[in-house]
């Protein structure tokens, strides 16, 4: 296989989506930080553990991925970005990109299905990981087709991510992080929608049913709760137990920055259609991302 024809199919399956995948770690960190749970975090085995289930939702989301673009060939080639996909723009045959999810399906489960052989009692990673096959399974026949239901269930997803990561090393996580992760990720999906909307409507079915005015309200209590929970989560009495001191609120203004930047990228006109784009490429972005990271290190430093 050509150097060209590897890259058509790092764009097919989505590569550069794989880091929304890092919500399975969010568990690993703050268990790390947790004194009550550092033993069941620290080492190179419980990274590896988590690491690979990062690579199980990985696969199994490329899968849907390729389907979804099979689904949607003819929408997408309306599309003024969706047209260019391999699978769209005819670089990737439908049937290989068939062959190829159902071969991603069974690299996913394997070794959530090898993790339960070895310890029974971990069951629950690879009911997360079917729940969340069956639920994208239903989003690609129907919901993704429902305003407002498509969203939600996109959010699920990430905070199924969240339990599974939290599974995988049988360790607790907070109902409130949870909460946050559920949040966060409707206000992403919410601001791809009104991008999508104003740049392509017939390229998805739903979109006919939102409302402007409707989005930009739930776009704003998604933002809101998102930062409101999380504020309530490091300030919470178990939180400064856990992590020694109050330090971790340290971190919530970056929070509030990084919603603010993603607000003034959607409202001037920016691609907020793809997150992982965003990401990737806004340096101001990057600015807040270090930020957080160097606070939420240093929180759990001054905390021991």
């Amino acid at each position: 296989m050509t150097l060209e024809r590897i890259l058509v199919w790092m764009r097919a399956l989505r590569v550069n989506q794989w880091t929304k995948n890092g919500v399975v770690f969010l568990a690993w960190f703050f268990a790390f930080a947790d004194e009550s749970q550092a033993a069941l975090a620290r080492g190179w085995r419980p990274f590896v553990l988590v690491a690979a289930m990062a690579a199980s939702f990985a696969f199994l989301s490329s899968a849907f991925y390729l389907l979804n673009d099979v689904s949607d060939y003819d929408a997408d080639r309306l599309h003024p970005v969706k047209r260019f996909r391999p699978v769209a723009a005819d670089l990737v045959s439908k049937i290989d990109a068939v062959r190829v999810a159902l071969a991603l399906f069974a690299c996913s489960l394997s070794y959530p299905a090898f993790l339960v052989f070895r310890h029974p009692d971990r069951t629950l990673g690879f009911a997360v990981l079917l729940i969340y096959t069956v639920m994208q399974s239903f989003y690609s026949g129907v919901l993704k087709r429902v305003p407002y239901v498509d969203v939600a269930v996109i959010a699920a997803g990430f905070v199924l991510r969240a339990v599974a990561g939290a599974a995988v090393m049988d360790v607790r996580i907070s109902p409130w992080l949870l909460v946050c992760t559920f949040a966060l990720s409707m206000f992403l999906a919410l601001c791809k929608r009104r991008h999508e909307k104003e740049t392509a409507l017939a390229s998805r079915a739903a979109l006919e049913g939102y409302h402007p005015l409707v989005l930009d309200v739930l776009i704003g209590i998604s933002a809101a709760v998102t930062l409101g929970v999380y504020t309530w989560y490091t300030l919470a009495a178990d939180t400064v137990a856990r992590f020694g001191s109050h330090a971790l609120v340290a971190t919530v203004p970056f929070v509030a920055l990084g919603l603010a930047r993603y607000y003034r990228l959607m409202y001037v006109g920016e691609d907020v259609g793809r997150p992982e784009k965003v990401l990737l490429t806004d340096r101001i972005m990057w600015i807040v991302i270090a930020g957080y990271s160097l606070a939420a290190v240093s929180a759990v430093a001054f905390g021991r």
